[in-house]
């Protein structure tokens, strides 16, 4: 039977639009695209060594294996939005998925670090062009209330396991087939995806033509790279080093330039206005602290696995099953709680039990047992992300006028790779340096190494329940209630 794909329009708020017919099929592939995206953040961690010592690569560049996807995917996040906004939401998207497509071949095949590094950067430009526009064609495929949580409820729970899946998949993959695994599992996820979004959703229809605000692209671009790079320096030289200090301060000049920028630009990248939505503030101010406590919590969790534990990659991997599986049962879970609760309160509880999830496994002792010491903890810090990651996309995006679902994508985005930044900055730099004073004073590496990732655990807790402090506090000023459902 032929059929033909549905266009999609470019509501207002409230408007009534036709129903999409097969505005589920589109969901699900549009999840898998994001979850290859989230994936990609994480499934390196535990092919790291093993990929550092075929291509012969040292500490300081393994590190670059992690930093050159995350420093364009996240800088890059906002241009990406308004590039979905301008050509079509998409268009845009097949054009980054097949990008991401043809880099993670390319990381798959590399025979050099520098050709590695060089697919890795391109993954991460390409996922920032990508995740943008999956998230605003969800929130243009589903436009009622109630069939919009329900969809994001779907979405982040396949995108929002992908943290998780990370470390599993990377496990399994690296032991079973060697590093470039973790790079080629992207390519039959990623011509599903490719062969069947123009069958679900049918071209976009022509938006509002606006000029491209390429200073303030270049701009917020370059603020991002320059505070990425700061951070990812501090790791290794401490906050107060000199060129720390002086990235750090080019950051914040560059972020003042963007705001004169965009006070003057006809068409602005970020049209500051969206901010006067409460919930798009709260929303993207919890995803910021619960990408710094998320990355943070995975970064230290699959090296607290191998370095503590002495679990190998396989093992570490399968480790993570109980994680990856509260958080996508729960994530599925959520719309009729959101429905009884409102999306605040939700998210709220569901940082909080992440926080506690993490306090518990700060307890873990350096002689830890995976049942004894793990399991629990890990329990409810799936429980707690697979409400928070939904709720917090969901928060995000309330209110969102169509013509600019793309900002919005990219703007939760760029505040999840930020926050993950900025806790992993911090975060690691206050673990090496407890490390190395538990070191000093004679505890053992397996010891010194629990204590520096007990501070991770317990400061990723801490930013967990900032971000539930600010999903209650932070309101509309129309009404109590503006953001529920």
């Amino acid at each position: 039977m032929h059929t033909t794909s549905v266009p999609l329009a470019s509501p207002a708020v409230g408007a009534t639009t036709a129903v999409h017919p097969r505005r589920w099929w589109a969901l699900g592939a549009l999840a898998l695209a994001q979850f290859l995206v989230v994936l990609d953040a994480s499934i390196v961690n535990i092919a790291i060594p093993t990929l550092g010592a075929d291509l012969g690569l040292g500490p300081a560049a393994l590190a670059w294996v992690i930093t050159a996807y995350v420093l364009p995917f996240g800088s890059l996040l906002l241009f990406g939005g308004r590039l979905a906004d301008r050509f079509g939401h998409r268009r845009v998207f097949l054009v980054g998925t097949g990008a991401f497509l043809g880099a993670s071949t390319l990381a798959g095949l590399a025979t050099t670090g520098e050709l590695l590094l060089a697919a890795r950067a391109l993954q991460g430009a390409a996922a920032a062009l990508l995740a943008p526009a999956s998230l605003a064609l969800v929130t243009r495929l589903f436009t009622s209330t109630r069939d919009r949580a329900r969809a994001l409820g779907i979405w982040g729970a396949v995108a929002g396991a992908g943290s998780a899946a990370g470390v599993l998949l990377g496990g399994v993959l690296t032991a079973a087939f060697g590093w470039q695994a973790v790079f080629f599992v992207n390519v039959p996820v990623g011509i599903l995806v490719l062969v069947a979004i123009p069958f679900l959703i049918g071209r976009d229809v022509p938006g509002k033509r606006t000029r491209l605000d390429l200073a303030g692209a270049a701009t917020v671009t370059s603020a991002l790279v320059v505070l990425v790079a700061g951070l990812t320096s501090a790791e290794r030289l401490g906050f107060t080093d000199p060129l720390v200090l002086g990235l750090f301060a080019g950051a914040v000049a560059l972020g003042a330039a963007f705001v004169v920028v965009e006070r003057r630009a006809a068409d602005p990248l970020v049209p500051f206005a969206i901010f006067a939505n409460r919930s798009v503030t709260a929303g993207n101010v919890a995803m910021l602290l619960l990408g710094g406590a998320m990355v943070a919590l995975f970064f230290a969790l699959s090296v607290f696995l191998q370095e503590v534990m002495h679990l190998d990659a396989l093992g570490a991997g399968l480790t993570q099953l109980p994680l990856a599986v509260a958080l996508v049962v729960v994530a599925g879970i959520v719309p009729p709680v959101v429905a009884r609760l409102g999306v605040r309160k939700t998210l709220a509880i569901s940082l909080l039990v992440f926080a506690g999830g993490l306090a518990w496994l700060a307890a873990a002792p350096a002689g830890a047992d995976f049942l004894v010491h793990v399991l629990g903890p890990t329990l409810a810090i799936g429980v707690g992300l697979g409400g928070a990651f939904v709720t917090a996309t969901q928060l995000a995006v309330h209110g969102v006028d169509g013509g600019e679902a793309g900002l919005a994508g990219g703007l939760v985005n760029t505040s999840q790779q930020v926050g993950g930044a900025l806790g992993m900055g911090v975060l690691a730099t206050v673990a090496a340096a407890r490390t190395e004073a538990l070191t000093t004073a004679g505890a053992s590496a397996e010891a010194a190494l629990a204590g520096g990732f007990s501070l991770v655990f317990l400061g990723a807790a801490g930013l967990a329940v900032a971000g539930a402090v600010v999903a209650v506090a932070v309101r509309d000023r129309r009404s109590a209630n503006s953001a529920r459902g």
